[in-house]
């Protein structure tokens, strides 16, 4: 990049990003000064807002680098994570989400110390601040940093050596992200993640639409039918034993990492505790699941692509294919655009994470251990002090990542395990039980976390980390049933409805779940055997049919049974 080209891709980020900014403060402008306004944006979020900032919350570099760096060294099997997260967003929609705002709270482990006690909901403060602190917060800000440095060149653009440009990097990046979170608290969150989501959109359906150009050397139909009839190996979504992801971790422990991310994982979950109504909240996330189903095309496909046209040169790592193609196909006068979206993806994470991180602390531990009930604006104080220190402890420790010897992915793989499981455990539990006391949460937290640690680090067993999940979540929840059994709660627990906003359900989430079902059904059938891999099979076009079918006649039934069925039933729940 010369001179010009650098400037031009500045000013153009610039541009955009200043655009994001101003809406951002235009939207939330004297609505931070309560708490609800600072940290659940005045109860006041419509669907629109709710999908575009759990979709920018969700996708960020690692997925941008990670997933097409996998489908250019494996094939599509690594999808699974992002296209199964359909059916916890179902299951967050339609069984979760009514309760906590029947339930008005605000964090998770609000509910937490409702449906047990106080100290099941320090322990699970514990869990999120200190996965969140040492390992999600500075691997976010280092992943994204990480992909600026690949894409633009950073070190070779300033001439300085890639440590130090890297720290410089996280600096910049960090500092601006943390602006969001601290200042203008989630609305602000919300409002640029919708934004940067459009652009994220725009950027991932027209990298590979240029991708196909390139490849059909100025052909798109070319370019497409290449992919889709050469080394179709490439396209296949069902993993085998030795690929990223075996296709039989989907029906085990992926569900529940799955769950747990969509479902009750607190930086995720919290826009949605701030809906404006129960319909909102449902539009929102269910939203988000039809995204996450069109994640394979956008950050996946491009590596197939990129398999196809860079194959015989022998990338360094599998991690550029991704950054290698954008340099090609994409037009100079897009650079600003793409860096100022992949900027955003970043940002969207890190000050997501920052603004829950603080939520957590300012009232799950602050104030509960408060004599004297703060007044609302200490509070607020409180939470910007707190996530100006995460920054700045996120600022020291993110570099450090470069010197793990398993790479990142390791590190997040082997971290996030401590917490998810026990976590997604209680909570099923304490919602559909009413007997199980604290003391089988407090059991299951500990053995969990003792139990994961041996074997990770003290007797590695050969099994896939994800069946081992399964494997935990399964032994955990039969510790609190026992518990359950053997020393029930004294008196049975009562769901409390307190709710300040209206839970009438949306009409047509049952519909949109059946669709999202059979969207990722038909993913899976285009992406094996019967689709694309080795040629389009005889049962291809029967299976499409069939399942499309039989969903069309369910959302009709669902339509016409809804004000003497669903209605009431959903209508009830949180009761």
């Amino acid at each position: 990049m010369n001179a010009f080209d650098i400037a031009t891709t500045l000013l153009s980020c610039a541009a955009f990003m200043g655009f994001v900014a101003y809406i951002s403060y235009q939207k939330t402008k004297g609505e931070v000064g309560t708490k609800d306004g600072y940290f659940l944006a005045g109860r006041g979020l419509t669907g629109t807002f709710i999908a575009g900032s759990m979709l920018l919350t969700n996708l960020s570099a690692e997925q941008l680098i990670g997933l097409n760096g996998s489908a250019f060294g494996f094939n599509l099997s690594a999808m699974a994570w992002e296209v199964t997260a359909g059916f916890a967003t179902i299951i967050m929609a339609l069984v979760f989400l009514p309760r906590y705002l029947a339930g008005a709270f605000t964090t998770l482990p609000e509910f937490l110390k409702d449906r047990f006690d106080d100290t099941v909901r320090r322990m699970t403060v514990v869990l999120f601040l200190v996965g969140y602190t040492l390992i999600t917060i500075p691997s976010v800000l280092y992943s994204g940093s990480i992909a600026v440095l690949r894409l633009f060149d950073v070190h070779a653009l300033l001439n300085l050596s890639y440590e130090v440009s890297l720290i410089c990097t996280i600096i910049v990046v960090g500092t601006i992200g943390a602006l969001y979170a601290i200042f203008g608290g989630l609305k602000a969150v919300a409002v640029s993640d919708t934004i940067n989501g459009v652009g994220l959109l725009v950027i991932g359906i027209t990298v590979p639409i240029l991708g196909f150009i390139a490849l059909g050397q100025g052909e798109f139909l070319v370019g497409l039918d290449i992919v889709a009839n050469t080394d179709t190996e490439k396209l296949n979504a069902v993993g085998s034993s030795d690929d990223p992801v075996p296709f039989g971790t989907i029906f085990t422990g992926m569900i529940l990492a799955n769950l747990f991310y969509w479902g009750t994982n607190q930086y995720v979950i919290q826009r949605t505790l701030g809906a404006k109504n129960l319909a909102e909240g449902q539009k929102g996330v269910l939203f988000s699941g039809f995204f996450k189903v069109m994640v394979p095309f956008m950050m996946m496909i491009p590596g197939v692509i990129a398999y196809h046209l860079y194959q015989q040169d022998s990338l360094q790592t599998i991690d550029l294919a991704y950054p290698t193609l954008v340099k090609d196909v994409l037009p100079q006068y897009m650079s600003g655009f793409f860096l100022a979206v992949l900027l955003g993806a970043v940002f969207s994470s890190f000050n997501s994470l920052l603004n829950s991180a603080a939520t957590l602390f300012v009232l799950d531990v602050y104030q509960p251990i408060k004599k004297k009930q703060p007044s609302e604006i200490h509070l607020i104080k409180v939470a910007k002090i707190a996530s100006i220190i995460l920054a700045v402890f996120s600022f020291l420790t993110a570099p450090l990542l470069m010197l793990a010897p398993d790479g990142l992915w390791q590190i997040i793989r082997v971290f996030t395990g401590f917490y998810n499981i026990p976590v997604i455990a209680i909570v099923l539990v304490g919602l559909f039980t009413k007997q199980v006391p604290a003391l089988g949460a407090k059991i299951a937290i500990i053995f969990h976390v003792i139990a994961y640690a041996i074997l990770q680090f003290i007797w590695k067993i050969d099994i896939n980390f994800i069946h081992i999940y399964a494997i935990l979540f399964a032994i955990e929840v039969t510790i609190m049933l026992i518990a359950g059994k053997l020393r029930p709660r004294q008196t049975l627990w009562q769901f409390t409805r307190k709710s300040t906003v209206d839970l009438a359900p949306w009409r047509l989430a049952l519909p949109c779940s059946l669709v999202l079902v059979a969207m990722i059904i038909s993913l899976y059938l285009i992406f094996s055997e019967i689709g694309f891999v080795n040629g389009l099979s005889a049962y291809f076009a029967p299976s499409m049919i069939a399942l499309w079918s039989i969903t069309a006649l369910l959302c009709w039934y669902s339509l016409y049974r809804w004000e003497t069925h669903y209605s009431k039933a959903l209508g009830k729940i949180g009761k």
